[in-house]
């Protein structure tokens, strides 16, 4: 079965159900991950996210900020978050899909303005957060069938931001931020599913700043939303694609919905 998954830092749910629901009528796909949803769980709109045809639905959630969740058409199981960093942040939440391959699904901190671990406790706790992703991945092993995604906030690679010269010193981009994302990423050998189907040498975004008065003209993105799969699953992986275009849609988020099919 070939099943579509989509991830996404929608950036305050409860005011875009109505681009939900356009993703959900133009793509239709199984499963939808959702960041920086910035409800608490008792406030969570669930009836309007059920009558969009998810009737499995999981979220960690706090009052204004972050916040994670995932919307299901296929019944999940194993539902668990985990605290990332002797953090009390609502970053992660993950389920078992019905073939028993592990779903996780992350938003690592944006880490602030200043790329200094001793100025900046925000860049600080963004680098521990990757260290702690990269410790749990001992558990596991490359042939285990596992997907990590979500808005992980680093564009690692020089084409993943529209001037690697200029944003080396730009927190998203830094050299430490790199270094530990690709610490992560060679921890099982992990698959990016982005770089699976689009050349390293091609530029490849999924967001664009509010600051960019005409942000397709300026073209200043970076990708930082990310699908990555275990060796074992890289062969599943059968479509890749980042929906730019909801980037124009009325009220939207900085970040754009990025989707794989894969057959389970």
């Amino acid at each position: 079965m070939t099943i579509k998954i989509v991830t996404w830092n929608i950036n305050s749910i409860r005011i875009r159900i109505p681009l939900l629901k356009r993703l959900i009528d133009e793509y239709k796909p199984d499963i939808i991950c959702l960041q920086e949803t910035k409800v608490e769980d008792a406030s969570f709109p669930a009836e309007d996210v059920k009558a969009l045809g998810y009737p499995h639905l999981y979220f960690s959630g706090q009052k204004s900020y972050n916040g994670v969740a995932i919307l299901s058409k296929l019944p999940l199981t194993n539902i668990h978050s985990m605290e990332i960093a002797q953090s009390d942040h609502k970053r992660h939440i993950a389920a078992t899909l019905p073939d028993g391959t592990q779903l996780h699904n992350f938003y690592v901190p944006a880490g602030g303005d200043i790329p200094d671990r001793k100025e900046n406790p925000a860049y600080d706790f963004k680098l521990r957060f990757v260290e702690h992703m990269t410790e749990w991945t001992k558990s596991s092993k490359a042939q285990d069938k596992i997907i990590i995604l979500g808005d992980f906030n680093i564009a690692p690679l020089p084409h993943d931001v529209w001037s690697h010269k200029q944003l080396l010193n730009v927190v998203s981009h830094t050299p430490a931020e790199v270094e530990r994302l690709d610490l992560l990423k060679s921890s099982l050998s992990w698959c990016d599913a982005g770089r699976h189907f689009v050349d390293k040498e091609q530029k490849l975004y999924s967001w664009w700043s509010y600051r960019n008065r005409d942000w397709r003209k300026s073209n200043r993105g970076r990708r930082l939303d990310h699908i990555w799969v275990t060796p074992s699953l890289a062969p599943a992986l059968k479509h890749f694609h980042i929906h730019q275009d909801a980037r124009d849609w009325s009220t939207p988020s900085d970040h754009v919905p990025v989707m794989i099919d894969i057959a389970l």
